[in-house]
């Protein structure tokens, strides 16, 4: 057993090393990026898991406490992360934030209510593993959703990997918690089964290390607030792209990808992406629409003659799906509403 406790302990030092290391990474070099801040917390939070479930103290305690808020959050922060940096966030909802609050609330009744060991525990327990895997699928939701629209391209190969790894060892916890709980198996397995996080932190570091700097959290596009972007002059195929969406005003369909985009174009799908990201500086395909699909909108809003035509029939003439994400897209680029715009600019 004392083999077994060095290399646990070996393990969740690395691993807690490695997570403080990018972080640091993170906080220097990207820094104002809100998917890295939240990346640094989830780190944090892994680094709490790592403390609690390796089982040097055995009576409750104030610090002992700590940690487990700590670990309670990190599915909830995982969570917030993906979408941040899958679906190019810059922004947390506050309905998001309290999810995530009430869990590490939850968390706190489990250890309280843990000496007693009675129906709150039960009751907190069960919450707290139904948060967890309800927070992976969550994320795991965000990172297959918004892959076609991916322009990133090592990121956009990174998110079966995460879905795969972080869902199975999300499982193996949850399985292992129940099971230690319900005396299944013995408390010890949460620790083997915590020690090898250091795995998963070493394939996730090597991955992220892998890729540029500009690619791992660089900056959002702006949608662009006047004029639509200028293609490099010796880009045969910005060029292309810039003069078709002029001419035909394809964003107006709202079903368009960028495989029907690419089609239409006659080009190969991964040309496009590689020049609507590298050489028109976009992340993603719907910032890159939304540029277009803004600026007639609010074209539309500043004309007088058009006052009296309905937000939401300019917002769909313009190819937005439905007036939620059109309202989120336009106060997001301009900081107003849409009435407000129009009030303003129209008269």
């Amino acid at each position: 057993m004392d083999y077994f406790n060095h290399i646990d302990m070996m393990a969740r030092g690395g691993a807690i090393s490695l997570l403080a290391l990018w972080s640091w990474i993170l906080l220097r070099d990207h820094g104002p990026s809100l998917a890295a801040r939240l990346a640094v917390l989830m780190n944090a939070a892994i680094c709490c898991y790592l403390l609690v479930t390796a089982g040097w103290y055995r009576e409750p305690n104030i610090f002992g406490l700590f940690l487990a808020l700590g670990a309670g959050a990190t599915p909830g922060l995982f969570w917030l992360f993906t979408r941040a940096w899958f679906s190019d966030e810059d922004r947390v909802k506050p309905g998001a934030v309290l999810l995530v609050a009430l869990s590490v609330i939850n968390t706190g009744v489990t250890q309280l209510s843990f000496p007693e060991d009675g129906p709150f525990n039960a009751v907190s327990g069960v919450l707290f593993r139904v948060a967890m895997l309800g927070f992976a699928a969550a994320a795991f939701w965000e990172v297959w959703k918004s892959r076609e629209g991916d322009l990133v391209e090592p990121r956009r190969k990174m998110r079966p990997r995460i879905i795969a790894v972080v869902g199975f060892y999300v499982v193996v916890i949850a399985f292992a918690e129940v099971a230690a709980h319900n005396e299944i198996a013995d408390k010890s397995i949460i620790r083997i089964v915590g020690s090898t996080i250091i795995l998963v932190v070493l394939a996730f570091c090597a991955a992220l290390f892998q890729m540029r700097q500009a690619d791992l959290f660089g900056p959002t596009a702006p949608v662009q607030r006047s004029n639509l972007p200028k293609a490099q002059p010796d880009d045969g195929l910005s060029e292309k792209l810039l003069a078709h969406m002029a001419r035909e005003m394809a964003h107006r369909d709202e079903t368009l990808s960028i495989a029907k985009l690419a089609q239409q174009l006659g080009e190969q799908e991964y040309r496009l992406r590689r020049t609507i990201n590298q050489q028109l500086g976009h992340r993603n395909f719907t910032s890159f629409l939304n540029g277009y699909r803004l600026a007639e909108v609010k074209a539309a809003l500043s004309d007088p003659t058009q006052r009296d035509v309905p937000i939401i029939t300019i917002a769909l003439d313009a190819g937005f799906g439905s007036l939620g994400p059109f309202n989120r897209a336009f106060r997001e680029a301009e900081g107003m509403t849409p009435s407000a715009f129009r009030a303003l600019k129209a008269g």
